[in-house]
């Protein structure tokens, strides 16, 4: 994943969490704000609860390949990835089924809501 396609600043992590336009599902929340920029961006959080530096840096380059994977950047919102702890407990798959899903709700809401416009 391109670093033009990732949110950086902890300015705009907290922008779009305070926006507070959440999916859940076990492994892991995504927070979504509608872009400014003239493509989507994604930011992804794991906490030190999770595990030491080289599991969360494990699993930030699982999140990237999935994310390159579904996204096509051409998305109306921008995206945080928080991290569950049930994260590691789950497969791959499993991990890419639920992102599909919270992936799939956020591109749903934010098409609905440009149709009423």
């Amino acid at each position: 994943m391109k670093k033009k396609y990732r949110v950086l600043k902890n300015e705009e992590f907290r922008l779009i969490l305070n926006a507070k336009v959440f999916f859940a599902s076990k492994s892991i929340t995504l927070y979504s704000k509608k872009r400014k920029e003239e493509h989507a961006r994604v930011g992804i959080s794991v906490s030190k609860k999770i595990g030491k530096a080289h599991t969360r840096n494990k699993i930030k380059r699982q999140i990237r390949m999935m994310v390159q994977n579904i996204y096509t950047f051409d998305e109306k919102f921008d995206t945080i990835l928080l991290v569950r702890n049930a994260y590691t407990e789950l497969s791959f798959a499993q991990n890419l089924e639920n992102l599909q899903y919270l992936y799939k709700k956020a591109r749903k809401k934010y098409d609905e809501t440009n149709q009423e416009a």
